[in-house]
C-alpha cells in the first residue's frame, strides 16, 4: 500500500473512514449507479464538512493537531450526543 493510501486508511488522520466506505461499498452493490447512492454520497460530504471546520477551529484556537485523533473524535462526539451528519 502506498504512503497515501495508509494515510488516507488511518482512523487518527481521515474521520470520516466508515462513511467512505459505505458509499464505497454502496456503489459496488448498486453496479456503479450513483443515484442509488445519493444518501452515502450526503452524509460523507456532511461528514467532511463538520470536520473540517473543527479542525479550523482548532487551528485558530491554536491546539495540536489541528484534526483529533480517533479517541478525540469519539468523545467530542459523545460530548454532543452522536453523530450530527
Amino acid at each position: 500500500m502506498s504512503r497515501n493510501v495508509q494515510r488516507l486508511r488511518d482512523h487518527d488522520t481521515n474521520p470520516c473512514l466508515a462513511e467512505t466506505d459505505a458509499s464505497r461499498q454502496c456503489m459496488d452493490d448498486n453496479n456503479y449507479r450513483k443515484d442509488m447512492c445519493a444518501s452515502y454520497f450526503l452524509k460523507y460530504k456532511n461528514c467532511r464538512k463538520f470536520w473540517h471546520a473543527v479542525m479550523i477551529q482548532r487551528r485558530r484556537d491554536g491546539v495540536k493537531p489541528n484534526m483529533p485523533t480517533a479517541g478525540e473524535r469519539e468523545n467530542i462526539l459523545k460530548s454532543i450526543g452522536g453523530t450530527p451528519y
